[in-house]
């Protein structure tokens, strides 16, 4: 090893010298990894962990790369540290259980995120929502758009192509690595945030998603794209998603008809009854339904813009 001053050694062995820390050195010298990689492999939450990736980073044992707009991390190259991490990570066995089950569960998260992005990019069903976005006035270049859930990334492509300034709202962390994944691999800017509830949409994603558009205080364009929200939680994620629409912005929504149905009740609502009272009272207008099937689902997709204080519009369905 290269002569290292006392004050540096201290200074490396007091960041290394816990065990969250070593491990997430440990799978950093194995190639480049995102907070959200490194958080799935050691089973801590993200803010967690940039904590111990904070500390190692000032110590200067690891490197923050950026690529695109996401950051990667990974061992320092830089001497005389690179030579002290070396040495480090020699005494320690690849083999430990817990290093093991680190590995594992990256490799895992790597292996699903492949998967749904796979099954996405061959999906029927997401061309043909596609085809409705572009259809229905997606394609007329917003200066901002948000994708709320990406269940379905061509979805995601077509807007984020289509927009000045892209944002997404992911629900799960898996769902997060596949929408980034699949924009890295098509080329094409979105920026992919985590839901701070898996289960809704608040105003502090809202927030969030706006914060990284430079100058914008509302969304030209919303998709909802979320196929697992009830319609209680539909009519919450409407009525937020609204307020962050731009007067002559319009929203899309995508709901499974099932999702839709509530057998339990006294009357039951047809979906499309249901989509447009949930539009409406939202503060929405729906301009246009179409029911869609492909890949064995049956879809309703809607596009709606801010209701005037005027008589309701006429709503259409193709």
């Amino acid at each position: 090893m290269p002569d290292s001053s006392l004050s540096d050694l201290v200074t490396w062995l007091r960041a290394a010298g816990e065990s969250t820390r070593l491990r997430l050195l440990a799978l950093c010298a194995d190639r480049d990894l995102s907070v959200s990689d490194l958080a799935t492999a050691v089973a801590q939450s993200e803010p967690r962990v940039s904590r111990h990736l904070k500390i190692l980073s000032e110590a200067g044992l690891i490197a923050r790369l950026r690529q695109g707009q996401w950051v990667h991390y990974r061992v320092t190259q830089a001497e005389p540290t690179a030579a002290f991490v070396q040495s480090l990570l020699a005494q320690v066995n690849r083999n430990d259980a817990q290093l093991v089950r680190d590995r594992g569960r990256l490799a895992a998260a790597a292996a699903t995120a492949s998967s749904e992005q796979s099954a996405a990019a061959e999906s029927k069903l997401g061309r043909a929502l596609r085809s409705f976005v572009e259809g229905t006035g997606a394609n007329q270049a917003p200066r901002a758009a948000l994708v709320i859930g990406v269940d379905h990334l061509e979805v995601l492509e077509a807007t984020a192509r289509a927009a000045g300034q892209c944002a997404a709202i992911a629900h799960s962390r898996r769902a997060a690595q596949a929408a980034r994944a699949y924009a890295e691999r098509e080329e094409f800017t979105c920026q992919v945030l985590l839901a701070a509830n898996g289960e809704t949409l608040s105003e502090r994603d809202i927030a969030k998603a706006l914060a990284g558009c430079a100058a914008r205080e509302s969304f030209d364009a919303i998709v909802l794209d979320r196929f697992r929200a009830n319609s209680g939680a539909l009519a919450a994620m409407l009525s937020t998603a609204r307020r962050a629409l731009a007067p002559g912005g319009k929203l899309w929504l995508f709901e499974r008809y099932e999702s839709l149905e509530s057998p339990r009740e006294r009357v039951v609502e047809h979906p499309i009854a249901r989509v447009r009272r949930l539009l409406t009272e939202s503060g929405l207008a729906c301009e246009r339904l179409s029911p869609i099937e492909a890949d064995g689902e049956h879809v309703l997709a809607a596009v709606a813009a801010l209701r005037a204080q005027s008589p309701s519009q006429t709503t259409s369905v193709a």
